[in-house]
């Protein structure tokens, strides 16, 4: 691909390989409008504000994280670390602001136009771990009753720390020390809540099938349950009270002069009773050759001849 690169280029016909590329026949600098100030040791990048500001001739707060087309000047050397100024213009209004790197204590350093918001705190306080300054080093090196001290304040620094450290790895452990295990976990709980809808979406469904609706059923709750305790007792009580209305009718005689005992007497009252309460249970009787049986050998006939002296 490399030899193709060229091809997205205009040559103009006096163009002098000899004289070097586009840019060189042409005059033109390779970052076009970014370095119109080239002559003057000016580049335009593009800057991100490094922390949190206040704008002088506004009085707007600007974020950390804002960017803005600044002007990058060569302006010193901090052993053989380069240092550079960033002049930007407020996009609130006309101030312009000079931010200058600080090698020596890795921050940035607001020259004009701007002040910083101050969040900066001591990190000892906070129990932060601060690496030792140059000097506290150098007094490590050359002191030998200083570094024993030192270490005596670090051993029991880390003894004081060791429970909480070691609640912190326990937890971290028991969590996530596995990715597969914490992966495989974490699936299985989702597997299992999604088994549990799809069965409660298939019973719904049958539901909803067997009732012939067309509603979105809401998941149950304890109010619904005894709801329908109490709707199921009162369809009970319904259900013996049209049983015992059968029976009656059952038990009426047919001709107006006739009594019960013209239909079999208390025999007939007992066998009928017993058959409407199994069919409410939903018994069946055994055939009549059974029953023959179990009666002593008398036949069904004899039995269900009503017998004129009764």
């Amino acid at each position: 691909m490399g030899e193709r690169k060229g091809q997205n280029k205009y040559y103009p016909p006096d163009y002098d390989p000899k004289k070097g590329g586009l840019n060189k026949f042409q005059g033109t600098h390779a970052l076009r409008e970014r370095a119109r100030k080239i002559h003057l040791g000016i580049i335009i990048i593009r800057f991100e504000m490094p922390y949190n500001i206040w704008c002088d001739g506004c009085k707007n707060h600007i974020g950390m994280g804002v960017r803005y087309n600044a002007e990058k000047t060569k302006v010193g050397m901090y052993y053989t670390t380069p240092i550079y100024k960033f002049r930007m213009k407020c996009h609130l209004c006309d101030n312009h602001f000079e931010i200058q790197t600080d090698p020596g204590n890795l921050d940035y350093v607001i020259l004009s136009g701007a002040r910083r918001q101050e969040n900066r705190w001591d990190p000892l306080q906070n129990e932060q771990v601060v690496p030792e300054t140059k000097e506290v080093q150098k007094r490590l090196f050359d002191d030998a009753m200083y570094k024993l001290e030192h270490q005596a304040k670090d051993v029991k620094a880390a003894a004081d720390a060791k429970p909480v450290l070691q609640k912190l790895v326990e937890r971290n452990q028991t969590v996530w020390d596995d990715n597969y295990v914490a992966n495989y976990r974490m699936r299985a709980v989702f597997r299992e809540q999604k088994k549990e809808l799809k069965g409660q979406q298939e019973v719904d469904r049958q539901l909803l099938a067997k009732s012939s609706l067309d509603i979105a059923l809401l998941p149950e709750t304890p109010q619904d349950r005894e709801m329908a305790a109490l709707m199921k007792l009162q369809t009970r009580s319904a259900m013996e009270r049209e049983s015992e209305q059968r029976l009656d009718l059952l038990m009426r005689p047919a001709l107006p002069g006739a009594t019960i005992t013209t239909f079999g007497g208390l025999k007939r009252q007992k066998a009928l009773s017993t058959q409407l309460q199994l069919q409410d249970l939903g018994i069946k009787r055994k055939p009549a050759s059974a029953e023959t049986a179990t009666a002593g050998g008398v036949s069904s006939s004899e039995e269900s001849s009503p017998d004129p002296n009764d």
